[in-house]
């Protein structure tokens, strides 16, 4: 007789344990992901298999989840497996899972120079509090949520830099049976995202006027004691963009493009990373670092003339 608990009942115990070494913000995330996604699926199963996981990643697949999300999702899996193995509750052979090849590599959407020119325009011509936000983000590459946590005490105008410490985001909560959200202030994404962004002539000379005057315990976006939500920034984002006849690019655009920016500009790729608050270098060559035609012909033609071929 199997008396060995099931997927649904191990992923209970490892809840327990792991909510106590993780931010709160990354266990609703295993939360949802086991709620949605694993429970449903594998929930009745004592044992992992190779084919049953292979199906769920198919079936993922086409009802549109990206490769990175499934990934994920497979990544919870695993350790909730990993912990009934160790307590001897779930079988855990080694998966080969094989994702299909991807037709086309996804580029970053970001704003070209135009467009980021008459976005930077209107805001500094168009001063609120919000807009002030969106210039931040085009000259810092800051998250939406790390924006909307920023209070003024995080500005210092006299040293030019900017100190991210903290991020906002809606959370999910489960507690028993009931769940809701909640709206949390944490620290950031990784203890590389702490860090200190120099801020440019043009942002200091709009920002230190109001630095005598407001309330320094008070969040940026709002310049009140009660923070916007990244839901509602992100609303407010949508609609200037179309208000200024610039093509939908989503908020974490500004982000792809304040390093696009720095990219073409020949910054160095370490900095760069630095500046973003990635953990390492490789995270942004991967996401930033593609060469257009034009760079391109420029490294052949320079590699060349090297050469005293032209």
């Amino acid at each position: 007789m199997n008396n060995k608990l099931n997927f649904k009942q191990i992923s209970a115990l490892w809840k327990e344990e792991k909510r106590q070494f993780v931010k709160q913000s990354t266990m609703s995330a295993y939360l949802l992901t086991l709620e949605n996604h694993l429970i449903p699926y594998f929930g009745e199963m004592s044992s992992i298999h190779e084919e049953a996981v292979q199906t769920f990643v198919i079936s993922k697949l086409k009802r549109g989840l990206s490769q990175k999300s499934v990934r994920d999702l497979l990544i919870v899996l695993k350790m909730v497996v990993r912990f009934g193995s160790k307590h001897g509750e779930l079988n855990h052979p080694d998966w080969d899972i094989k994702f299909p090849t991807e037709q086309k590599s996804l580029e970053l959407p970001v704003l070209s120079v135009n467009q980021q020119r008459k976005l930077m325009g209107y805001v500094k011509d168009n001063f609120t509090f919000r807009n002030l936000g969106v210039l931040i983000c085009l000259h810092t590459g800051m998250r939406i949520g790390e924006i909307c946590a920023l209070k003024w005490n995080d500005i210092d105008t006299d040293k030019g830099v900017i100190s991210v410490s903290k991020t906002i985001e809606r959370i999910y909560i489960l507690e028993g049976e009931h769940k809701h959200t909640e709206l949390v202030v944490s620290t950031p994404k990784t203890k590389n995202s702490n860090r200190e962004i120099p801020m440019t002539k043009d942002l200091i000379k709009m920002v230190k006027p109001l630095k005598s005057i407001i309330n320094n315990d008070f969040y940026v976006l709002t310049n009140e004691s009660y923070p916007t939500e990244p839901r509602t920034y992100r609303n407010y984002y949508t609609k200037l963009l179309q208000k200024l006849e610039i093509p939908a690019i989503k908020f974490h655009g500004l982000r792809h493009s304040f390093a696009t920016r720095c990219i073409e500009s020949q910054c160095d790729y370490k900095t760069v990373s630095v500046i973003l608050g990635h953990a390492n270098v490789s995270t942004t060559l991967n996401l930033y670092v593609h060469p257009n035609y034009d760079q391109k012909k420029k490294c052949i033609d320079k590699m060349l003339k090297s050469l005293g071929k032209i």
